[in-house]
């Protein structure tokens, strides 16, 4: 397996471009299940949760074209052949469940296999299901797959999520657009991955209302045509690269970045110390002084803390002035790269759902092993602020959700290589 080689380099400069969310376009990319017309997504980021996501879409039928390098994703399922995903590719990705309403809103029927994904909590998959039995799918588990079928078609209901789930209320909101009548949705997710999907949605003539707020409502319609929509900036990898100057010092501009994506974050960046200013292109980011403040964080849905950039916060946290208290509410086993900081020298007390982190003068580099997606780049913050060499491995998993990661540092003045296994 590859890994990444990180030397600790002082204060870094320049410009990172932000890519297309990853969590956006993996939940717009089934939206081409709804209609027999072509969606074609723009700003697509380059990523293996791409690649898995289009591998499923093609084996039920569906036609994917990567133009420009990728950025442009050129889709058709005009002729879907196959209703059921498979174990072998949905294993892979815990998004291949957004598959489910889409088929099963259009053709009445479908098979999805229960889904894998990465090790960060048990993320179970019963409220997708309840919320599409509440449009009137008859459900059935049976060998690990889903079996689902709406024989006369979904029919509008009232959703009402017990607790926000992102991928719950995307897989409600994609399965209503062809429900007959009006479907409501309470205690829907807020996300802006939420709001991007439902604009697509939109433009493919669907009728929502009420995105971006606990309440959507969807009035069916008979079909939905093609569109074109670009996908939405990537707000995690966003938060991710606003810490690199924040933990290393110097100023760097994020391309693409808009505060409203990230408003509890850069709250959270003030109390610590660090500014960032809105520019004509994006985003900047420094340090007001040598050292960064302890702050307490909680990890709340949005629009509070997001827990896709917790672990990155802990990283620039191990070298804070005091005592920072960061308590993960909604995964549970999500501290995994706290002992990977620890053999850096940071000093961290996990109990639970909660990492007491006590800051230190200065890390040490050391190997240290990525446990998940988000713990791999907080490694490689920390790295870069390290005094000496930290080795990153099993970096498979920054694959999943960072193009360019080594580009994107280097461009900056990170010192930074990617290592190719012999």
């Amino acid at each position: 397996m590859d890994s990444i080689l990180v030397t600790g380099n002082g204060p870094l400069s320049g410009q990172i471009p932000i890519a297309g969310a990853k969590n956006a376009c993996l939940t717009l990319m089934p939206a081409t299940l709804l209609s027999d017309e072509p969606l074609t997504l723009t700003n697509a980021p380059r990523l293996s949760d791409i690649r898995t996501m289009t591998e499923l879409l093609g084996s039920l039928g569906a036609e994917v074209s990567q133009l420009q390098d990728g950025q442009v994703l050129a889709m058709s399922s005009h002729d879907l052949n196959n209703h059921t995903a498979d174990y072998d590719i949905v294993r892979k990705m815990r998004a291949s469940i957004l598959v489910l309403g889409p088929m099963l809103a259009r053709d009445g029927h479908a098979i999805v296999s229960l889904p894998g994904g990465c090790a960060i909590g048990a993320r179970p998959v019963d409220l997708h299901l309840k919320a599409l039995e509440a449009l009137g799918a008859e459900l059935e588990l049976k060998d690990g797959y889903v079996h689902a079928k709406a024989p006369g078609g979904l029919k509008g209901g009232k959703v009402d999520f017990p607790l926000v789930s992102v991928g719950a209320t995307e897989n409600a909101l994609m399965a209503a657009t062809l429900a007959k009548g009006t479907t409501v949705i309470t205690n829907a997710a807020r996300e802006p991955e939420i709001v991007d999907l439902a604009q697509c949605l939109q433009k493919m003539g669907a009728q929502i209302e009420g995105e971006g707020t606990s309440t959507i409502t969807i009035q069916g319609v008979d079909r939905l045509h093609g569109a074109t929509h670009p996908v939405v900036t990537d707000r995690i990898e966003l938060g991710t690269y606003m810490l690199a100057p924040a933990i290393c010092g110097g100023e760097v501009e994020l391309l693409g970045g808009r505060m409203g994506l990230v408003g509890a974050f850069c709250e959270k960046l003030d109390e610590a110390g660090i500014d960032v200013r809105e520019t004509e292109k994006g985003l900047s980011v420094k340090r007001r002084s040598d050292h960064v403040k302890a702050v307490d964080v909680t990890t709340e849905p949005f629009p509070g803390f997001p827990t896709d950039l917790q672990a990155q916060m802990m990283a620039l946290l191990c070298t804070a002035d005091g005592v920072s208290v960061l308590e993960e509410k909604i995964f549970e086993n999500r501290f995994m790269h706290a002992p990977e900081l620890l053999r850096m020298g940071a000093q961290i007390d996990v109990h639970g759902g909660t990492a007491t982190v006590t800051g230190v003068d200065r890390l040490k580099g050391a190997p240290v092993m990525a446990t998940d997606l988000r713990a791999s780049v907080s490694l490689i913050l920390a790295g870069l602020a390290a005094e000496g060499d930290t080795t990153v491995s099993r970096v498979y998993h920054l694959d999943r959700g960072y193009e360019h990661v080594v580009r994107k540092l280097e461009g900056v003045g990170a010192k930074i290589e990617r290592i190719k296994e012999q």
